[in-house]
This record gives C-alpha cells, sequence and structure tokens, in this order.
C-alpha cells in the first residue's frame, strides 16, 4: 500500500512530497537497516526516487514532541510547509488527528479516503 502513495504522488502533478533535510535522511539511512536486507541495486533506485520525486522543506521552527522526540522532524517540516496530508504508519501520531490545516492519516486511511475516490 505505500507504494501505491508514493506512486499517486509520481503520477500527479497536483501532489507534492515534502521532506526536510532531517527526513530525507532519515529516509536514506532507514532502507539501509540490515533487517530489510535490501540490494545495493534497491537501495540506489529508492535514493533516486527521493531525490528526484520529494520536494525539499526548508524547515526553520523546531518542535519538541515527548511522546518520541525523534518524529519531531516530522511536525516540524508540517509546520513549515502546511502540507494537505501528513501520512504516516507511526502510532506516536493515532491521538493527533490535525495539526493546524495538515490532516495527519495513515498509509490505509489515505488510500481509502483520496486514492479510494476514482482513482486506480
Amino acid at each position: 500500500m505505500p507504494k501505491r502513495v508514493i506512486q499517486s504522488i509520481i503520477d500527479r502533478r497536483d501532489r507534492e512530497w515534502l521532506v526536510s533535510l532531517e527526513i530525507l535522511a532519515e529516509y536514506k539511512d532507514v532502507l539501509l537497516r540490515p533487517k530489510f536486507k535490501l540490494s545495493q541495486d534497491v537501495i540506489e533506485e529508492w535514493w533516486e526516487i527521493f531525490d528526484t520525486v520529494t520536494q525539499l522543506s526548508e524547515v526553520k521552527v523546531e518542535v519538541d514532541f515527548p511522546r518520541d522526540r525523534k518524529d519531531a522532524k516530522f511536525l516540524a517540516c508540517v509546520l513549515a510547509g502546511n502540507p494537505d496530508f501528513l501520512i504516516t504508519g507511526d502510532r506516536d501520531f493515532t491521538e493527533v488527528e490535525t495539526l493546524g490545516n495538515t490532516q495527519i492519516v495513515s498509509v490505509s486511511g489515505f488510500v481509502d479516503r483520496i486514492l479510494g475516490e476514482g482513482e486506480d
């Protein structure tokens, strides 16, 4: 399902994948984790997607997120970029449904509510 969300961003010019430098670094680091057992070719393919598809947001705010301080970078990016959605599978965000104008949704929630509306 995450692949479907990413593909929807790639396929539609009216959608952007907003990231900060910190988020981009985390994405790349996660792919290197041994538990995923990804080949170097797959890692490089994903890195290229990150480098070409994402939109870099300059984040000048700091957010304190005591529940999981490592996730503060995502909230800071939301505050800086004001996206329509923060799509996450992280349960630390489940207590919050919105942040400003941004809806916080799970991957499946995004697929059901947004991609399920006439896209396939």
